[in-house]
């Protein structure tokens, strides 16, 4: 016992370990600190260009007249936040329902993934403003509308990275399986779903600032105005009325939101992978 004492009371006092930890703490630090004091400097420039170029308030306002305005238009803002937030949670659903869907119908077969993949691209490289004006026609219901303009920019990173996921298990693996009698239903939920999770949840963080930005840019075109808008309605109607105030106000309530949808959805990854997957450990580590 007391040698097992000695031995941890001289790596205590180890240089290199001291020197290892104390890197650590001071990387954690800059990992927040870094940022909001570049953030910081960035908004003090801000309001020192605003002051002495003395641009008017309707050109470029003060961050103090933003905040101002954040804080008294915040019903009218944060209304139109709450209907921007329904389109993209539930673009982002039904991206996660048909993206695992067809990913797992393609790990089945190969003729089916080569027959519909290619559909998938041509939904993804084709821009959202150059469909709408076919789901317009199509499609009756506005929230009908913007959430399929959503689900489109949404959904292909989901199925991407998830049928990468499921054709990317280890091939000895898979062979273990086979040689054991395992059926191909077993080996998907026992195997090559759980490979898969580290891929599909990566395709779900570029998912959720998706489906923001689809939410967004389908108010954009499809022109949505009145009380039960989203944001983009409102910064349209800022631009109109040259109230760039309300306008910032809007652009930073859409920014903070996309961060904060961002951190969720990494501190689930982090959550669900943190105990068995190298990423997650080497993180903690």
């Amino acid at each position: 016992m007391a040698a097992i004492d000695g031995s941890v009371a001289a790596a205590a006092l180890d240089p290199e370990e001291a020197r290892r930890l104390r890197n650590q703490r001071i990387e954690k630090i800059g990992r927040w600190l870094l940022p909001l004091s570049i953030m910081a400097l960035a908004i003090y420039g801000w309001d020192r260009i605003c002051v002495l170029n003395d641009i008017p308030k309707y050109i470029l306002p003060r961050p103090g007249v933003v905040l101002e305005t954040l804080v008294s238009d915040a019903p009218l803002l944060f209304g139109s936040l709450l209907t921007t937030l329904k389109i993209t949670f539930l673009s982002l659903i039904l991206a996660v329902a048909g993206g695992v869907g067809l990913a797992v119908l393609f790990a089945q077969s190969k003729w089916v993934e080569m027959s519909f993949f290619p559909f998938a691209i041509v939904l993804q490289v084709t821009p959202i403003v150059a469909i709408f004006p076919l789901i317009n026609i199509y499609v009756d219901n506005q929230m009908a509308k913007l959430l399929l303009c959503a689900w489109i920019v949404a959904f292909f990173p989901i199925l991407s990275n998830t049928t990468l996921g499921l054709n990317s298990v280890d091939r000895n693996l898979r062979d273990l399986f086979k040689m054991n009698g395992a059926t191909r239903w077993q080996e998907l939920w026992h195997l090559r779903l759980p490979a898969a999770m580290p891929y599909f949840l990566g395709g779900l963080k570029i998912a959720g600032g998706l489906s923001l930005i689809g939410a967004v840019v389908a108010e954009f075109v499809a022109g949505s105005s009145g009380q039960s808008s989203g944001l983009a309605s409102r910064i349209i109607e800022a631009g109109y009325r040259l109230n760039a105030p309300r306008l910032f106000a809007a652009l930073i309530l859409i920014s903070f939101t996309g961060i904060v949808i961002f951190l969720v959805l990494s501190l689930v990854s982090h959550l669900i992978l943190r105990r068995w997957h190298e990423s997650a450990l080497k993180q903690e580590g």
